[in-house]
Formats: structure tokens, sequence, C-alpha cells
């Protein structure tokens, strides 16, 4: 009777979790995390199979437990970051700080800062590239990567890339594909050579933000948020297969591989959510409101959590431009089923 009584919760708890998966029109805001320190903000991360969300916040890091939101650390110092990577198998950490042309290396188990790496200017998106073993940085005012040897800590390439680039990923394969935002354009760079291979117009898509990477597929999901597009790239040949309207002010994209859910966060205030459906097209499946100024994004695939940093924001300026932050204000805004 036991037996029979496990088997039959098992079971219900596989069809709980089944439709859950399946129905990404039941996603809602699940909680707020408040963080009351000062400065702007650009991405977060998800540090893998542990607890720990790493925030970028003005002049340091904060590091939240991603359940509750509680504060379990800070990395100080990191004036104008941007974004932050790992290599666990190292035990460190490094964030690319736009301000100072520099990286900070820091210890995953104590937080301590280790050192810091000088880089292209204004470094930006920051990443880990496993085929490589390379940590790379996109420099949007340099307009090239930096390519870093996390063993020796030192930049061992410069790859210019013609262009400002915003976002890069990995094929895992050795190939590199980075978003060049000021000229509409992907680019596929061979890291193994350090060179760029390809340069892809993604038009009408303009000015790619946010990339991800679907393996599988081996399509790449670019952000455009000057023209609230999301385009859909064949990254064996650059061409593009589809185009999704999205949100204004798209920064960031997410990929949930278990699902096959793509997520822009568009600084508009919502959430654009698209799927892959029969005959290999695109199509979306729903549209959450967020936040007005949450445009950057992380997802947990461990979770299917989605998180979203945003702030309340004043009224726009008069003669245009970007409004400001209300001072105490900062979030991280969690989504889920």
């Amino acid at each position: 009777m036991q037996l029979a009584r496990l088997i039959i919760s098992t079971v219900l708890m596989v069809g709980t979790a089944t439709i859950a998966t399946a129905q990404p029109d039941k996603i809602h805001l699940l909680n707020t995390f408040h963080i009351k320190s000062e400065g702007g903000w650009d991405y977060l991360a998800l540090l893998p199979n542990s607890n720990k969300l790493f925030v970028s916040h003005g002049g340091q890091v904060n590091i939240l437990d991603k359940t509750t939101g509680d504060s379990v650390g800070v990395i100080p110092n990191t004036t104008g970051v941007h974004g932050i990577a790992f290599i666990p198998s190292l035990n460190k950490g490094y964030t690319s700080n736009g301000r100072l042309n520099n990286v900070t290396v820091f210890d995953l188990n104590t937080n301590a800062v280790l050192s810091q790496i000088a880089t292209g200017e204004n470094p930006d998106a920051i990443f880990y590239d496993e085929f490589s073993k390379k940590i790379i940085t996109c420099n949007g005012r340099s307009k090239d990567l930096s390519v870093i040897d996390p063993l020796t800590e030192k930049v061992v390439a410069t790859i210019a890339v013609g262009g400002k680039p915003e976002t890069a990923v990995s094929n895992n394969k050795g190939k590199i594909f980075v978003n060049i935002e000021d000229k509409n354009e992907i680019i596929m760079v061979d890291i193994t050579k350090n060179t760029v291979e390809k340069h892809w117009s993604i038009l009408p898509g303009e000015a790619p933000t946010g990339l991800v990477y679907d393996a599988k597929a081996n399509m790449l999901f670019a952000g455009c948020g000057d023209n609230k597009l999301l385009m859909i790239i064949n990254a064996a040949n650059g061409k593009v297969v589809d185009k999704i309207a999205i949100g204004a002010g798209c920064d960031g994209v997410g990929y949930d591989a278990a699902q096959q859910l793509i997520y822009t966060s568009n600084g508009e205030g919502t959430m654009t959510v698209v799927k892959q459906v029969a005959g290999g097209k695109f199509e979306t499946v729903t549209t959450i409101t967020t936040k007005r100024s949450a445009r950057t994004i992380a997802v947990d695939e461990a979770t299917h959590k989605i998180y979203l940093p945003a702030a309340d924001l004043e009224a726009a300026p008069a003669g245009g431009g970007r409004p400001k932050m209300i001072a105490g204000t900062f979030q991280v805004l969690v989504f889920g089923q």
C-alpha cells in the first residue's frame, strides 16, 4: 500500500511538473529582492550549481541568495561594472569594469579580490568559453575583444571587430558569435586563430544587444531593442530564419534550453516569451508585464526562474534622454511559474 501511494505520488509530481513546464503563460512575479546601495546596473549572473546570484550595481557586485534575496557578499571596487563570469573549476569569478578598463578576479568561496587584469576600453559583456578555456570581454569603446588566459591572468589576444561588440556567445566548438551593435550585424570569430571569419548582416534587425545560442538547433537569437525585433539567425551560415516583434528597449535575451523558451527583457516594462513551433517557425507565446527599466535578464535553468534587475524611475527629461533612477529603489524581480 505504501509503495502504491509512493508511485501515485511520484506520477502526480511528474505530471504537475510537466504541466508547469508547458504553461509559460502562467509565469508571474514571485518575489522582489530590494538592494538599497546606490548606482546603476547592467548584467546579472547565476553561479552554476549554487544558490548565488551576482548583480552588477554601480561600483560593486552584490551577491544574493537566489531563493531568499538575502545578501551573502559583495565584490568591491568594480567601478562601472557590466558583467560577471565564472570558472568554477578554478574557483574564480570575473567582473568586467567598464570605467576602469579592467577585469577583477575574485575567489568564489571567500569573495576576496585576487587580482585585476587590464583589458581594452570599456569592457562590457564578459563570458567564459569552455572550448578555448579563455575569458573574453567585449570592449565597446576600443571595438575589440580581449582574450584572457585565466591561468596566467594575462590578455593573450586582442581581436578587432570593426564596431561596438555588445554580447558574445560560444558554440563550444571553436566559434564565438558577437553582436556588433552599431553595424547591425553578428560576426563569427575563430577562437583558435583569434580572427574574425564572417560578418553577417541581421537587417531588418537594428542595434542588436542581447544574444543567446541554442546548441541543439544551432540558432542565434539577437534582441534588437531599437526597432523591437528578436532576430533568429542560422549559426551555420548567418541567414535570418525568422523575426519576432518584441517590446522596446530590449538589452538582454535569456534562453531556457530545457523548456525551449526564449525571453527578451524589454526596458519598456515587458518580457516577451518566444517558442519554436511546428515547421521551424517561432511565435510569441505570451508577453508579461515586468517593470519599466527591467532591460537585462538571467534565466536559471535549474529552477526555470527568471531574474530581472530594475529600479523606479523619475519622469523622463523634457529634452529627451534616459530618465534617472530614484535613489534606493534598485531591485531584482523574480519571475516563474
